[in-house]
């Protein structure tokens, strides 16, 4: 956030430094922090980057640069912006334009997670279920750690958190409990410029030649013991950072996440919430300008809503295509919103659950009760009603199966590992293809098809046919490349190449077409490597990327899982993490919750703080470890 990791990095480092620097987002929080955040919630980011800095002053040796180190509020603020830019789908438009793509469809969108709720309406005996079931990359910058935070007034919050954040991000308090999933409304616009045809640097703008506004970032790039200094210039219009591409063509940047701050004040405020009421009234700060949200509570409420900051757009323009940067009237205003109500949205439907798969949001509960899409989504921008995954066709599967749900029937939900009847993806309409091919046809690859035809579509470590269909659509992915785009199709052609390379690779790793899964895909992390079940769009979702010596390492997908809970004694919670509690391979919480993860198991936890006090294996105080006492 401070635009110094190529002098950690390298040439990845620099690339992620003018990214950072061209969002502008210092220079707002710079503008807007003391206006528009709260002084509680300023102290309380001054003094989580005290806290930081203290640790970094009892740990020099884990600095990755060791001059000039020091963490601000402001830093992490700008974090917060970065990582709901990143949520919103954002940076994707500034790569195109970087990358000289821009005008090209975007390509896939985000994985994502799964989240649903239940109230008594649904479930067997009563009680309020909440499942908590983010999908990240298991390590990284966006990787889960869980925390407990408490306070003398009244703060007691369990749940998955990202370096740099100072609240949960996700969780459950005595009272209520909320999970997120990625969402796809149109959260950035990109703009083509009119340039002057003899003047440089001055574009029209509703009639008027205006002039570009110069802007050069600075950083240094690590090349071996040296640190070069690099220069990058790009340039501010009417919209937002503009840029000249290598066709000589400037276009212009425009994004909501870009131009709010208060996603740690809304944050907070959903923490300390103690009610359906208190928690709806966090909403309306608009600070966390994407996601969707799962809610329940003690009270017996669930609620989704596909929350989003969304600018009022005309709608006499295409948003999804570049815009014309000519004209005010494609040039929205950060400050006038969609209104919330306008959101799809369901409170405590008839049918006791609610759902969201990084599916359309205008599928989220049974049929007949799902919110209705209105012409206002031409300007916002959501998924159309018909844009489902695997994940969220077999939710609604199992959801058929079911009259009442058991607590039991709930976790066998969660963890389920089967594709649904049709395969189909967001990004590969006709993924069923794959499955459907002739064998009699291709008779070089015929015993790789019949893998795939008599597939029972079961993602466990015992089957036989699953590791072929992940070698499969594994070289699809590869096939398709950069031009796989949502809502696109495969061909018969991409499926039968894609069949022929999984049928190399898998007998060259593994000497035969069918190794059970648990010989195939593995977690693993420093010396501890166990069998992974699981695919990819499957509620149970893993994600792998091929090693050299053959196996399929897990790297994404389910990670940190939190099952709740709202019972007549109180909430009651129970979860895992996909590896453990450190990032430290010295620590022995680097691994120790694999076993649980792998076998589908969790633990239980609680918010009692007399209870965690009492079970601890270390107390103390950072400022006493800092001054060795």
């Amino acid at each position: 956030v401070q635009g110094r990791y190529g002098e950690v990095a390298g040439m990845d480092g620099i690339t992620v430094d003018f990214a950072v620097k061209f969002m502008a987002l210092r220079e707002l929080v710079e503008a807007k922090y003391e206006s528009e955040l709260s002084e509680k919630v300023r102290r309380m980011l001054e003094q989580y980057a005290a806290g930081v800095n203290n640790y970094a002053a009892a740990h020099p040796k884990e600095l990755l640069l060791k001059k000039n180190f020091k963490v601000t509020a402001h830093d992490l603020v700008v974090g917060y912006m970065m990582g709901v830019t990143q949520l919103t789908g954002a940076l994707d438009d500034l790569m195109a334009i970087m990358s000289n793509r821009i005008g090209m469809d975007k390509e896939e969108i985000p994985k994502g997670s799964n989240a649903f709720a239940m109230n008594s309406r649904k479930t067997s005996n009563g009680e309020t279920f909440l499942a908590i079931n983010s999908h990240q990359p298991m390590e990284g910058w966006y990787s889960w750690y869980e925390a407990h935070l408490g306070s003398d007034e009244g703060w007691n919050i369990l749940g998955g958190t990202f370096p740099g954040g100072m609240t949960i991000f996700h969780g459950v308090n005595e009272h209520l409990g909320w999970a997120h999933t990625v969402n796809h409304p149109d959260f950035s616009d990109v703009y083509e410029l009119e340039m002057h045809p003899r003047e440089d640097l001055k574009y029209k703008f509703d009639g008027e030649w205006l002039d570009l506004k110069e802007k050069t970032y600075k950083a240094k790039l690590k090349l071996g013991f040296l640190k070069i200094p690099i220069k990058r210039t790009i340039y501010e219009s009417k919209y937002g950072p503009t840029f000249k591409t290598k066709s000589g063509k400037f276009y212009a940047w425009r994004f909501v996440a870009g131009l709010e701050i208060k996603a740690p004040e809304q944050w907070y405020k959903m923490n300390r919430a103690t009610d359906f009421e208190g928690f709806k009234a966090a909403l309306q700060d608009r600070g966390l300008v994407c996601t969707n949200i799962v809610y329940a509570d003690e009270a017996d409420n669930i609620y989704y809503v596909s929350n989003g900051k969304i600018p009022e757009r005309n709608g006499d323009y295409n948003w999804k295509k570049i815009l014309p940067g000519n004209t005010s009237k494609t040039l929205w205003d950060a400050e006038v919103s969609v209104p919330f109500s306008a959101l799809p949205q369901v409170e405590n439907p008839q049918s006791g659950y609610i759902f969201n798969t990084n599916n359309t949001p205008f599928s989220s509960t049974e049929k007949s009760e799902n919110p209705k899409e209105t012409q206002l989504n031409k300007s916002m921008g959501f998924q159309e009603t018909d844009v489902e995954n695997n994940r969220s066709l077999r939710f609604m599967e199992l959801m058929e199966g079911y009259d009442k749900v058991s607590w039991e029937d709930f976790k066998t939900i969660k963890y389920d590992n089967t594709y649904p009847q049709k395969l189909r993806t967001v990004d590969m309409r006709n993924l069923e293809l794959l499955l459907q091919l002739d064998a009699s046809k291709h008779p070089d690859i015929a015993n790789g098809i019949r893998l795939l035809n008599t597939w029972d579509r079961k993602t466990d470590l015992q089957n036989k046919n699953t590791a072929f269909y992940l070698y499969s659509i594994y070289s699809l992915l590869e096939i398709k490349g950069n031009t796989l785009k949502r809502g696109g199709k495969i061909t018969e052609a991409e499926a039968v190449e894609a069949v022929r390379r999984a049928s190399k690779s898998i007998i060259k790793d593994h000497g035969q077409l069918d190794p059970p899964l648990w010989m195939v895909q593995r977690h693993i992390r420093g010396k501890v490597n166990q069998p992974m079940a699981g695919g990819p769009d499957v509620l149970a979702a893993i994600y792998s990327i091929r090693l050299e010596n053959g196996q399929l390492k897990a790297v994404a997908g389910d990670t940190y899982i939190q099952m709740v809970r709202f019972t007549k004694d109180g909430v009651k919670i129970e979860s895992s993490n996909v590896y453990g509690a450190s990032a430290k391979p010295d620590s022995p919480h680097y691994t120790d919750q694999m076993p649980l993860f792998v076998n589908q198991k969790l633990k239980a936890m609680t918010l009692d703080w007399e209870q965690v006090k009492k079970e601890a294996v270390r107390h103390y105080h950072p400022m006493k470890v800092l001054r060795n006492e």
